[in-house]
């Protein structure tokens, strides 16, 4: 009887001792109850999405160097790399210390595999994970970015509305990408021509922009006509079509 709740819970049993169901209902029904905290709960739930959003990471972007480490174009610059640094130049090994063919062959492609991460930046969403980009840091750093967020939008109206400043490259940049409604990691795969390309075309101005826009949504429509495989699945809509119902008796 020690705590409030089951105090009252022991009053109304004295006042209303015929209800006998409800109170043992309620007896067991707190003396069941969790007594874990639910700040506990979360902190755990935290900590587990973020072990797995970071192995997955892991996991993506091992999947990206293996592709890579097959694309004749990365294999044949990292085995050019690895023997110029002298690593797969070396003498064959001989009486206890030789090795097998299949175990020079696993040698040869974890150097070659090591030489693309090292020269390769792989950038979007198989790119190398960062600790600071799981869940469980990001709502610790969340008051950070939040200031960080605040400051830099008020160094923009300070330099663009106010004292109207020039974009510069990455202001540009920055303007364009919102304009496509990419993330930053999205917009960093792109390649550099691209991105040449959307500076040259000043796509930063929004008139610009809807005009590039609607070349783009030109340009795709005459691919899908073209596309064999979309041909053949608009005949099948007008031919047929999902759940169609008819009349005709079977």
């Amino acid at each position: 009887l020690q705590d409030e709740e089951t105090r009252k819970d022991y009053d109304y049993m004295l006042d209303h001792p015929e209800e006998y169901y409800r109170h043992y209902y309620h007896y067991y029904s707190r003396r069941l109850a969790p007594k874990v905290d639910v700040r506990i709960v979360i902190l755990v739930t935290v900590c587990a999405i973020s072990v797995f959003q970071f192995f997955s990471w892991w996991s993506s972007y091992n999947e990206a160097i293996n592709y890579l480490a097959t694309v004749p174009k990365y294999r044949i610059q990292a085995t050019e790399i690895a023997r110029q640094q002298g690593l797969l130049n070396r003498s064959k090994e001989k009486g206890k210390n030789r090795r097998s063919k299949e175990e020079i062959r696993e040698e040869e492609e974890e150097i070659i595999k090591d030489i693309i991460k090292n020269k390769i930046d792989i950038k979007g969403g198989y790119q190398k994970p960062k600790i600071y980009d799981i869940l469980l840091f990001q709502i610790l750093l969340a008051p950070f970015y939040l200031c960080k967020y605040i400051v830099w939008y008020c160094w923009w109206i300070y330099c663009f509305t106010i004292k109207g400043q020039e974009y510069g490259v990455e202001e540009k940049l920055y303007i364009i990408r919102r304009y496509m409604k990419m993330s930053q990691s999205q917009f960093d795969s792109l390649e550099d021509h691209q991105k040449e390309t959307f500076l040259e075309r000043q796509l930063w101005i929004r008139e610009n922009y809807e005009v590039y826009k609607q070349e783009q949504e030109e340009e795709l429509k005459k691919k899908m006509a073209m596309d064999p495989r979309w041909k053949r699945y608009r005949r099948w809509m007008r031919n047929e079509g999902p759940g169609r119902l008819t009349f005709i008796d079977d």
